[in-house]
């Protein structure tokens, strides 16, 4: 904790006088373009991947970068996806899962979750995910993970579709969807195309989307 401490300290000598006007022009407003959906995993940091500034990514972590789907009784996750299509206007959505992720493995694994209810509660939201993979034949346990981090951000990206706010935008043609895997090791993205349904390379297709 007094690492986080001195982190701040530094920030508030160093870092904010630097940045005062960006601060001072945040501080009754902001005007984010993206949402961006990803795992609360600490290795991967949405701003520091993308290299944005504050105040240009309204962020939502959770444990398997999950959205439910919209139902009689939103949850926190439902009430962001809203606020941000809905007040802030944002254009673009990105649900980003990365490698070796803990959610994905677990399921995965069929992992004994009992001691963590709550997580295996949350989890059920990757069932069509789950089940896309279980129907499949893989050559190693990495690869299996590596497959169900893949269908968890097509999963998702059905699933925030149900959403009313996201369902209008695309609609109108106003909102464009993204589905990204970040590999923490290598710093590479590879995105869900929209034409060929599969992830490809960032890098070399910065255009692609997946709707």
């Amino acid at each position: 904790m007094q690492h986080i401490i001195e982190g701040f300290l530094s920030f508030q000598k160093e870092i904010f006088p630097q940045r005062k006007e960006l601060f001072r022009s945040l501080a009754s407003s902001q005007n984010p373009k993206a949402l961006f959906i990803s795992c609360s995993d600490s290795r991967l940091v949405p701003e520091l991947v993308t290299q944005q500034e504050p105040g240009q990514l309204f962020v939502i972590r959770n444990a398997g970068n999950i959205v439910p789907p919209f139902g009689p009784e939103p949850g926190g996750v439902s009430a962001t996806i809203e606020y941000a299509v809905v007040a802030l206007g944002v254009t673009d959505i990105v649900i980003c899962g990365h490698s070796n992720c803990g959610a994905m493995k677990a399921i995965a694994d069929n992992a004994n979750l009992d001691p963590m209810p709550a997580v295996s509660h949350w989890l059920r939201y990757s069932d069509a995910a789950k089940a896309v993979v279980e129907n499949k034949t893989w050559a190693t346990p990495t690869d299996k993970v590596n497959a169900m981090v893949q269908e968890n951000v097509f999963a998702q990206l059905s699933n925030i579709k149900t959403h009313p706010s996201v369902a209008v935008g695309l609609r109108n043609n106003a909102i464009r969807l993204h589905g990204w895997v970040y590999d923490i090791e290598s710093g590479a993205i590879l995105a869900l195309d929209k034409e060929s349904k599969t992830f490809i390379s960032l890098s070399d297709n910065p255009q692609v989307y997946f709707e």
